[in-house]
């Protein structure tokens, strides 16, 4: 699974956080034969839906600054890469959330995290 991520690079960037595990898992890819270093960085093997006002104050407060930095255009692109990836969808549907509640979204290790806030 790829997800455009070009225009999210600065809301992801400071969203190098360890996750928490809790947080809701889906679409585990199949194997897949290694790749180039390049690729790896964009290749999507879960993706974990977690609400900002669940993480540790510690780790909230760094996604809120990141989130705060971005433009309403930053959110829109953002959203509309998540909407492109059918993955990414289905793993929001399946906690009750739309691409409208994403805010940020982090991306390592195969991890793709979408950071939500519902209200």
């Amino acid at each position: 699974m790829r997800i455009s991520i070009s225009t999210a690079s600065i809301i992801v960037a400071a969203l190098s956080l360890g996750t928490p595990a809790w947080a809701q898992t889906q679409g585990a890819q199949p194997n897949t034969p290694p790749q180039a270093q390049s690729d790896e960085s964009t290749v999507i093997r879960t993706i974990q839906v977690v609400d900002v006002k669940e993480l540790k104050p510690e780790v909230r407060s760094r996604v809120e600054a990141v989130v705060a930095k971005a433009s309403e255009d930053d959110l829109r692109n953002l959203r509309g890469s998540v909407d492109a990836s059918q993955e990414a969808v289905s793993a929001l549907k399946a906690n009750g959330l739309s691409s409208a509640q994403v805010v940020a979204v982090n991306l390592s290790n195969g991890i793709l995290t979408l950071f939500t806030r519902t209200a």
